[in-house]
């Protein structure tokens, strides 16, 4: 397969020891790592830029003028292509789901600032947000543009080629490590990571975005690995794919109460910001597996810090939870 990222980001990001978080949680204080994939640089940063490089890169190639893209109306995803399409001139149409009239707080925010289009798909299943980006598409064409159609998440395996090169710079920063922990929504971040380090090596916090996550995994990871030459041995064993599913809830765009707990901890012990979706799932979802031994004391652990901050001032909850722990000081 032919290479056609282009640069949009800054690589490689930090790894940053959490010695408070991990002695909070369980573990020893050397045992915890942050890999700061937040820090990416572009359009207020986070791990959809990783999967862009490539995606867009291959729309430029067949001479696309316009990106289009899926999302909910918090997508963190949306908001980065939204993001890339500005860096290198190009208009973004993107199609979420849900109705105007709302909150036009976080992400949406920055949709608007960096001059993305938004078209509107009313609530939707995934197979109604693709046949709206299909329609929004076809509409583009008949007026002479020249769409490329971004995938959900920038989940592919042309985009996992991204989260690949991520587990690489990992495995150069942190040799040892046994266990990266991530959010799993769309699937594309988990299985670069499994192609790179090996199914045994990722634990995926599914955060609710698809039915079937592990399915898109396997797809993603099966389809990247051929296509890579570093590839880990073991990513082709599907069935030793790690991944909780306990930390959805009551749906992807609720906080649950070990969510809200979990970010707390982290901005208190660690000075770090997760999201109510995906980071902050993702965290709980490592608190949890510290104390049914999943995940143990004395062994290297990474948490993938994938972004999202915008998203955490879109959410109406997660925002009154931090502003309830407010506390006035008295003298």
């Amino acid at each position: 397969m032919s290479d056609p990222r282009v640069e949009l980001a800054t690589f490689p990001t930090p790894v940053e020891p959490a010695p408070r978080l991990a002695t909070a949680i369980g573990l020893g204080p050397d045992d915890l790592w942050i890999k700061r994939d937040d820090l990416t640089g572009l359009g207020g940063g986070g791990n959809k830029i990783r999967k862009l490089e490539w995606t867009v890169g291959a729309a430029l190639a067949e001479g696309a003028d316009t990106l289009v893209t899926t999302g909910a109306s918090q997508s963190n995803h949306a908001r980065l292509t939204a993001a890339a399409g500005a860096r290198l001139g190009l208009d973004v149409v993107l199609v979420l789901r849900g109705s105007p009239g709302g909150s036009r707080s976080g992400n949406l925010a920055l949709d608007g600032l960096f001059g993305a289009r938004i078209a509107w798909a009313g609530e939707v299943d995934q197979a109604g947000l693709d046949a709206a980006a299909a329609e929004v598409s076809d509409q583009l064409r008949a007026a002479g543009a020249r769409p490329a159609l971004i995938p959900f998440g920038g989940s592919s395996a042309l985009g996992a080629r991204g989260y690949a090169r991520c587990g690489e710079e990992l495995r150069r920063q942190l040799p040892d490590l046994r266990t990266a922990v991530v959010a799993l929504g769309s699937g594309g971040t988990m299985a670069g990571l499994v192609v790179s380090l090996g199914a045994s090596a990722v634990l995926g916090v599914d955060v609710g975005a698809l039915p079937e996550p592990a399915a898109a995994v396997r797809e993603f990871a099966g389809l990247t690995a051929s296509a890579s030459a570093s590839s880990s041995s073991s990513s082709s064993d599907s069935d030793a794919l790690r991944i909780r599913r306990d930390q959805v809830g009551s749906g992807y765009a609720t906080l649950t109460e070990p969510t809200a707990e979990a970010l707390a901890l982290a901005a208190r012990t660690a000075g770090l910001v997760l999201d109510p979706t995906y980071t902050g799932r993702a965290m709980a979802g490592l608190i949890a597996s510290v104390r049914d031994g999943d995940i143990r004391p004395g062994e290297r652990t990474v948490f993938v810090h994938t972004g999202g901050l915008p998203g955490l001032f879109g959410h109406a909850e997660a925002v009154a939870y931090a502003e309830e722990r407010v506390v006035e000081y008295r003298a």
